[in-house]
């Protein structure tokens, strides 16, 4: 009987989630980092395979001996914080086959119509957008920035190679602490580096790129990782960035659950 009904219908129900936690005194406080902003965190998820059941909305890949498997699946949205250990899920859009598209649906797709859809709304969030490397793309850190927002996305220099040629023979500016997990004690380091093209030609974005990583006591590198964003990144602003870049795995680890226990709000 719900087949029919269209899962835009409860949208309202997610935006009026937010609405009265944002009039609440206080109730979006706990999630604002880099002065006053909020972080929203993308990603796709999956959440139907087969290779015997489908339907028209289903999305395809071949799979060995040429068996065609058929999925679901949909990019997620949810408001997030480092350091806070509750999210806010928001408005999901499905990716699924678009009438008159040659290509089949992904995920950059339908982040760029979640932009439409919700961007402007979520601008009066003062939002900073997250996600993984696929996102890290012109064409997606300009729909961001046309609906108002701000990005902070990985960007691995392996995937980019312009920025990777940029970094190339170059000191940059950097800042180093030490930061301790009870007894042990690890080494953070970030670097830098401003108005880097995101790709080539002259109408290239230019972005601010950083990478954080993290040394055991041991000079092992336990973790890695780099990011670009719109966003002025400098000695007293990279640490926090860092942090909220990284919180984007609060949607990996805590959407499923949150989606079965609705209380999760502050």
């Amino acid at each position: 009987m719900l087949d029919p009904v269209s899962p835009a219908l409860l949208h309202p129900v997610f935006a009026e989630t937010v609405d009265q936690i944002r009039h609440i005194d206080g109730g979006l406080d706990v999630f604002r980092r880099l002065d006053g902003r909020l972080l929203i965190a993308l990603d796709g998820t999956e959440y139907h395979c087969s290779h015997t059941i489908h339907c028209r909305h289903c999305s395809t890949r071949l799979r060995g001996k040429g068996e065609t498997e058929y999925y679901h699946s949909m990019l997620a949205a949810m408001l997030v914080a480092p350091g806070h250990d509750k999210v806010i899920p928001l408005e999901p859009e499905f990716i699924v086959p678009q009438d008159g598209a040659q290509k089949q649906d992904c995920e950059n797709m339908a982040a760029k119509r979640w932009l439409t859809a919700h961007g402007r709304r979520c601008a009066a969030l003062d939002a900073v957008y997250l996600g993984d490397d696929l996102f890290s793309r012109q064409p997606l850190c300009q729909a961001v920035l046309d609906t108002g927002g701000h990005f902070l996305f990985v960007c691995k220099p392996s995937s980019h190679p312009l920025i990777r040629e940029y970094l190339s023979g170059i000191d940059l500016p950097a800042v180093e602490q030490t930061v301790r997990r009870g007894k042990p004690r690890f080494v953070h380091r970030y670097r830098r580096l401003h108005d880097v093209p995101l790709r080539d030609g002259k109408d290239a974005l230019k972005v601010n790129w950083f990478e954080i990583e993290i040394v055991n006591a041991k000079g092992q590198t336990t973790y890695r990782n780099s990011f670009v964003t719109d966003l002025p990144v400098g000695a007293d602003t990279v640490v926090e960035l860092a942090a909220c870049g990284r919180a984007r795995w609060k949607i990996e680890n805590e959407r499923r659950s949150t989606c079965s226990r609705p209380t999760a709000t502050p």
